[in-house]
């Protein structure tokens, strides 16, 4: 086979492994599929009408993402999101959502700086639920790592992001800090506006408690 073939080849097999991570990995974040349940490889592999290797490569990576816990020749386990889970993908995000801001912010035109605004402008009133808290913050710093302009950030969010969403799906500012929260979401709002990178990552990483 020439090297083109196998190119392709190679390519189609990790395209599959890359479709069955995401339906694995979004079933865990959606709760289909919940904490201590269990996954057999087979089943999978059957119920999506693939082989079993690619079932077991996104099994590897999502173990290696702190999602499941493979018990080998006999099934893989989804984990339970502990309090310490929370902390460190809060920590974690904050981090990264701070270098979006920063690398982003600056780069940002003024139709873009005014766009990022009204995506912020739908986190005020998001605090007091859970769910909204993520998708709003998500929506947020997903497009500011996405016009960051650098290949390695990208990589890094894209490969950790549904571990990201299932760990904090539950998380929510605590009832006695919403008030300064909604200060800082605030002043994070009037710094994207002006194009402030160094004070927008600040307020990222306040408002993640890094």
């Amino acid at each position: 086979m020439d090297d083109v073939g196998s190119k392709n080849i190679g390519e189609s097999k990790q395209l599959l492994a890359e479709e069955v991570f995401q339906h694995i990995g979004w079933q865990i974040v959606d709760g289909t599929l919940a904490p201590g349940q269990r996954i057999r490889d087979l089943d999978v592999a059957e119920r999506l009408h693939v082989s079993r290797t690619p079932v077991r490569e996104a099994l590897q990576r999502l173990e290696r993402l702190g999602m499941v816990m493979m018990y080998p020749s006999r099934y893989t386990e989804v984990t339970e999101v502990t309090t310490d889970t929370v902390a460190q993908s809060l920590a974690f995000a904050g981090y990264q959502a701070g270098i979006a801001a920063r690398l982003a912010v600056p780069r940002l035109s003024a139709v873009q700086r005014e766009h990022v605004a009204e995506l912020v402008e739908a986190m005020y009133d998001s605090l007091p639920d859970s769910v909204q808290t993520m998708n709003t913050r998500w929506a947020v710093f997903s497009y500011l790592g996405e016009h960051s302009d650098n290949a390695q950030h990208c990589v890094v969010i894209e490969e950790t992001t549904v571990a990201l969403l299932r760990n904090l799906r539950h998380w929510t500012v605590p009832v006695d800090d919403r008030e300064r929260m909604l200060q800082v979401y605030v002043d994070f709002h009037d710094a994207i506006l002006r194009g402030d990178g160094d004070e927008a990552e600040r307020l990222t990483r306040e408002m993640h408690y890094v």
